[in-house]
């Protein structure tokens, strides 16, 4: 009797899990909106403009989907190391932020498509671009230097993996300065507490740009990587209803209007085989 119980108990956990799977993309629908968990301090993907509005590429993209959904986007701003913890315990429906695309974070949620990819540069101070000057960029380059990036971010991560290389190696190490947005790696960096700020060279760009003379991108180092969004490893309908779009997208000009607006570049995204392997 009491195995008998325990079995219907487990049936009927496995029905309800069932549903909550089939539930968050008719929950949006039926609700009307779609909130998403973003940190709009990353240009050119997302950010806030002059008045205070989130825009970018990545929201761009998302804005498309809502509409058609024919829903409203709500954003919910969390701090870029609360994203997946506040995805996964069911914040906001979906997340925002631009992700890299790791075995790792795989694990623990589902990837969309991705929508654009990584390749990761290094910012330095003007007065010290000399230094590299004819330099081809390794990990070998940034030994023993302060290095400012965004806590949780992949470029984190790749430093960490470059030290080891450098500590098997008998090279001093990076030492890693881990900040919570952007400008703050900018500042940390035009305050001389770092050497240098590592990130992608599209969001590197207009920050060489606004500050002309003070900063310059000297170079790339590491591997590209693949940039998408998230879901919860049981929205499995919402993860295609969002992948189906960006392909669609892709398919009739759309994505490739907005990767030349705002990251001055073009490329196609794959529909499988996106996820690196261990």
């Amino acid at each position: 009797m009491k195995k008998t119980a325990l079995l219907i108990a487990a049936l009927l956990s496995v029905g309800t899990l069932a549903q909550a799977q089939a539930d968050t993309l008719a929950d949006i629908k039926s609700s009307g909106k779609i909130t998403v968990g973003i940190d709009p301090t990353f240009p050119p993907y997302e950010y806030t403009d002059d008045k205070g509005e989130i825009t970018g590429y990545s929201v761009a993209i998302m804005q498309s989907f809502a509409n058609e959904l024919g829903v409203k986007l709500e954003f919910q701003k969390t701090a870029f190391s609360g994203i997946l913890p506040g995805l996964i315990s069911g914040s906001f429906n979906a997340e925002g932020s631009s992700l890299n695309v790791t075995a790792e974070r795989a694990k623990k949620v589902l990837f969309t498509v991705p929508y654009s990819k990584t390749v990761n540069g290094v910012l330095v101070r003007e007065a010290e671009a000399k230094t590299f000057n004819g330099k081809t960029l390794s990990p070998e380059s940034l030994s023993g230097l302060r290095g400012a990036v965004k806590t949780a971010s992949v470029p984190e991560q790749l430093l960490k993996g470059f030290n080891e290389q450098l500590k098997n190696e008998g090279k001093k190490p990076i030492t890693i300065i881990n900040v919570d947005s952007l400008d703050q790696t900018v500042s940390t960096l035009m305050t001389k507490r770092a050497d240098f700020v590592y990130d992608d060279i599209s969001v590197l760009a207009p920050v060489a740009k606004k500050y002309a003379g003070k900063v310059a991108q000297v170079g790339e180092v590491g591997p590209s990587q693949w940039m998408g969004w998230a879901t919860r490893k049981e929205d499995g309908s919402l993860n295609k209803a969002i992948s189906d779009h960006i392909l669609a997208m892709q398919k009739e000009g759309e994505l490739t209007k907005l990767q030349q607006q705002y990251l001055g570049t073009t490329f196609t995204v794959p529909a499988s085989d996106f996820i690196p392997q261990e």
